[in-house]
Order: C-alpha cells, then sequence, then structure tokens
C-alpha cells in the first residue's frame, strides 16, 4: 500500500501536469473573472513573491492543489509578460514532509550573495513562511525558509539547511524581503500577528539574519497582524523626495468586518521604520471588503517620472496586486471548479493631501492593452443619459468606467452596475454624510454568508465641491471602485444574475444635474 505521503506526491505531480495541458482549459463560467487572474482550478488566497525578473512579470499564489477549500498550501505560479495575460504554470513550492508552504517573497539575487546562483547569473530566491500544523507537543511551528530557482522560476530547490530563521513561536509569518540600499544588505520585514508588531531583520547573504527593530502596535490593533509589506515612493512625483509606505493587513478586525489593511507613511533608514504621522491615526489601502495581503513586485524596470520625465532620475513604477476575498466567507464564494481571485495590478504613488501623506492607488496603465471598443462618452442630465444608455447598452460585464457625477441638488447620487432581473449594485455618493459607498444588499447571490450583503462606506472630501469623480473596472463578479483621482479606493466581489448586465445613472432626495460617462469594452484575457 502506497504512503499517503506518496500518494499526495503523486496526487501534486498530476495535479501539476494538469495546470499545462491545453484540454479542458474552461475559463468561461459564470462568475470567472475575464481580466484578473485566478487559478483554472482549486483553492487560492494571498499573492506570494511577486518579481519581475528577465522580461517576465511572476506572481505566485497560495494555492491548494487538491481541492477548492483552504490546505496543503503551496506556491501555484503564473507568468506574464505584459502584466495583463498570464499563464498559469506548475506548482513552483509544494507542500513537503508535512510543512505548508505560506505567505512570501521573492527577490532577485544579482550578486549570488546567497550562494544558489550558477553560472554567473542572478538567480529568484523565495523567503517564505514554513507552517507546521502539528508539533508533537500539540503547538503549531511557523518558520521562516528558503528556495531557489536558476531556471527563470521554473523549477525550485528548498534550502537544505532551512529553517533559517526560527523562534519557536506558532505566529511568525509573511516575510517581505528586499534590498536596502541605506543599510546595503537584505531587510526581512516579518509579522508577529498577535503582538501587533512587524519586525525587521538585516541580512548579508539571505541565510543568516539579525534583529534590527520592530514596529507596533500602531494604528489599528485588532485581530492579527498579517501580511506586511514595505515599499519606497516618490512625494508628488519626485524622485529625489521620497517616502516610505509600510503596509499591515489585519484580520479579522478591518474597518468593514473581517479582513482588510491599513498602512503607514513615514522613514526606514534600512534599519527602522518611523511613523511620520500620530500612532493612533489609522489609514486603509482599500475601504471595500475584498482586498487583502496586497504586495508589490521586486525588481521592477525603472522609467522615467509621469510629472517630471526629463528631470528625474529613473523609477520602477511601484505595482501592487491583492487577494480580492474576506476571511469571513472566502471558502463559501459561489464558484466552480475555482475559488479565489486577485486584484487587477495597480500602480501606486503618494501625493501631498491636506490631510497630508497619502496613497494614491490606479489601475495599471497595462489595462490599455485590453481596450477592444473605442470609448463611448455620453454627456447629459440624468434622464438624457439613460436614454441613451437604454438604446445602446451592450450588455458587457468587463467594462473600465471613468464618470464625473455632477450631484446639484440630489442627497445621493452615483451609478447603478449589473443591473437586471431585479438586481443591482450602487456606487454612490452620501452629500451630508459625504460618504462613499458601494451597496451590494441586492446584488444577486449573496445567500452563501450573512456577511457579504452589505453597503460599506468611506469618508471622502471631494476635491471639487459638488463633483464626483469615479474609475470603475466592472469584471463579471467584481468591483474595483477608485474615487477621486485614486486617492480612495473600494473593492468588493459581487455575484450578479444571468441577466444583470445594464448600466444607469441614479440619484435620490433630489435632481443631480449632470453627468459624463466613458465607457471602454476590456478583453479576456484568456
Amino acid at each position: 500500500m502506497l504512503s499517503p505521503h506518496l500518494l499526495c506526491s503523486i496526487a501534486l505531480i498530476a495535479t501539476c501536469l494538469l495546470a499545462e495541458s491545453p484540454k479542458d482549459r474552461d475559463y468561461n463560467q459564470p462568475y470567472r473573472p475575464q481580466f484578473h487572474f485566478s487559478p483554472r482550478v482549486n483553492w487560492t488566497n494571498d499573492p506570494n513573491g511577486l518579481v519581475y525578473f528577465e522580461g517576465e512579470y511572476h506572481i505566485f499564489f497560495q494555492y491548494n492543489p487538491f481541492g477548492d477549500q483552504w490546505g496543503h498550501m503551496s506556491w501555484g505560479h503564473a507568468v506574464s509578460s505584459d502584466l495583463v495575460h498570464w499563464k498559469e504554470l506548475p506548482v513552483a513550492i509544494p507542500e513537503g514532509d508535512g510543512v505548508m508552504i505560506f505567505t512570501g517573497s521573492t527577490v532577485v539575487d544579482r550578486n549570488n550573495t546567497s550562494g544558489f546562483c550558477t553560472g554567473g547569473k542572478p538567480c529568484l530566491v523565495a523567503v517564505y513562511t514554513g507552517h507546521t500544523p502539528e508539533l508533537a507537543a500539540g503547538k503549531t511551528l511557523q518558520t521562516q525558509n528558503l528556495a531557489y530557482s536558476n531556471d527563470r522560476g521554473r523549477t525550485w530547490t528548498k534550502f537544505s539547511g532551512n529553517p533559517v530563521l526560527d523562534l519557536h513561536m506558532s505566529d511568525f509569518r509573511d516575510p517581505k524581503v528586499f534590498w536596502s540600499e541605506q543599510g546595503k544588505h537584505w531587510v526581512m520585514a516579518v509579522s508577529l500577528p498577535d503582538e501587533h508588531k512587524v519586525r525587521f531583520y538585516g541580512s548579508a547573504d539571505l541565510k543568516k539574519w539579525e534583529h534590527l527593530s520592530d514596529f507596533g502596535p500602531e494604528g489599528a490593533a485588532s485581530g492579527q497582524w498579517e501580511c506586511p509589506e514595505l515599499f519606497e515612493l516618490p512625494v508628488d512625483g519626485h524622485a529625489t523626495h521620497t517616502r516610505w509606505v509600510l503596509k499591515v493587513g489585519l484580520n479579522p478586525g478591518a474597518l468593514q468586518g473581517g479582513s482588510g489593511e491599513q498602512y503607514f507613511v513615514g522613514h526606514f533608514d534600512g534599519k527602522r521604520f518611523v511613523n511620520d504621522n500620530p500612532p493612533s491615526l489609522q489609514l486603509w489601502t482599500d475601504y471595500g471588503k475584498d482586498c487583502y495581503c496586497a504586495l508589490t513586485f521586486n525588481g521592477l524596470p525603472k522609467s522615467p517620472s509621469p510629472t517630471h520625465p526629463q528631470t528625474q532620475p529613473l523609477t520602477p513604477v511601484q505595482t501592487m496586486i491583492g487577494w480580492m476575498n474576506n476571511w469571513q466567507y472566502a471558502g463559501k464564494l459561489p464558484t466552480s471548479p475555482w475559488r479565489g481571485q486577485m486584484t487587477f495590478p495597480r500602480k501606486l504613488s503618494l501625493h501631498t493631501t491636506s490631510d497630508g501623506l497619502r496613497l494614491i492607488q490606479l489601475p495599471s496603465d497595462a489595462i490599455t492593452k485590453l481596450h477592444r471598443q473605442p470609448f463611448t462618452r455620453f454627456i447629459g442630465n440624468e434622464k438624457e443619459i439613460n436614454k441613451y444608455l437604454a438604446g445602446h447598452n451592450r450588455g458587457d460585464k468587463m467594462i473600465d468606467l471613468t464618470s464625473t457625477i455632477t450631484l446639484g441638488g440630489a442627497k445621493e447620487a452615483g451609478l447603478r452596475l449589473l443591473w437586471g432581473e431585479g438586481a443591482y449594485t450602487q456606487v454612490g455618493y452620501n452629500i451630508e454624510r459625504k460618504e462613499l459607498f458601494i451597496d451590494r444588499t441586492n446584488s444577486g447571490e449573496d445567500g452563501f454568508s450573512a456577511d457579504f450583503p452589505a453597503r460599506v462606506s468611506a469618508p471622502l472630501a471631494l476635491a471639487n465641491p459638488g463633483q464626483l469623480q469615479l474609475r470603475i473596472l466592472v469584471d463579471r463578479s467584481s468591483i474595483e471602485v477608485f474615487a477621486e483621482h485614486g486617492r480612495l479606493v473600494m473593492t468588493e466581489l459581487v455575484f450578479p444574475k444571468q441577466n444583470s448586465r445594464k448600466l444607469a445613472v441614479y440619484s435620490d432626495g433630489g435632481k443631480l444635474a449632470g453627468a459624463s460617462i466613458r465607457i471602454w469594452t476590456v478583453a479576456s484575457i484568456w
């Protein structure tokens, strides 16, 4: 009789081969996202190890090769040459010897500091949390570990000296690693979830790590802190004037319930992060319910500053992808044969506002590669626009929309999306409360969890009083809202009815003065 471990290995190999098989590649189920990444089959959660290397963007992701529920965590893998069209590859780093492969990061070791690289060329090194569910003493164990690849990420070898960092703790996870020019060493930001801290380590070779400092608790300190991320951004487009952003996930206890993420803006000297704001200030990366464990790419190519192309040094366009889900209901989503998807890549910047420095997020410019129909623009009052939309509706569930809504005498106004068969989702603005909201209480299929149907809101002072600026991505089962040119972001899953395809503007408590809408249809990446 074959041992359970051998049976598991055989099943894993079969699953890996299946991921490359050209047959039965069905990416057209009713709720399957068409321009967001999702695995062909089975469960996924956090993105892992985002890295750009030799012309390819790599996204690894928490993956169960054996089913559509959380378990047997391994690193799934997909690559893209343009950040939008993804090719799923075999499992990169599988669960083994009872140790699951939890969230982590991947770096390009250009100078072979690790000693893993061969042939005088750079190699990829993954730093991940190893999760051992049950020890003899009955405790779980989380440690930091390495794996490396010398063939552009196609095959991986686990380091024989693992773990490289072990505090003998049950909750110690999610390392983000990058090279620090300030410190001239590798830096690891890793979470101490129950202490609401991010701990920083330094290393010359990725194998031996020295404790540098701790950050926290600050900001929101409920639930567990997870998925730390630290990156540098130019301020107002000036590459020589920068600040650092430290992002931290919370689960549970986020603003809208369940899981969500906050961020801090400050200084980092290669060893210590110092928050520029009062410790009590809470800043949220996403005010919806469905963006978690978002990570940025290591190794991105440098490009000119969009605001000062001739005078500023070249810098990467920092890009982030998150898991589009919430632990409140992640295992209950009505999708098959997959469960879980990613946000569309977002380009990040820091801008000075009346409240201080704030993170700005917008869809990556790569989405223009998917614009298939010339934009259509509608300008007029509510009645005129809706009459035009009713007569020219193409029934698309994949659109990239920009709008300017002049609120006029309305107390509340916005857009009704994925509307039909008595169901719709509303994205709107309440003037009295000065709040942007997404209301999915009547969005379609929502009975799988009492936590799913909800109206969530976020404070938003309009830059131009009386005018609401929106950019919205709609993709079959998701809505991503970028308000006021990316100053506030809300991400929500929705599961509309089959014929919920219409779009309209709406108002309550008075008439809106007018609106302009531009719509691009978005092609499938599959």
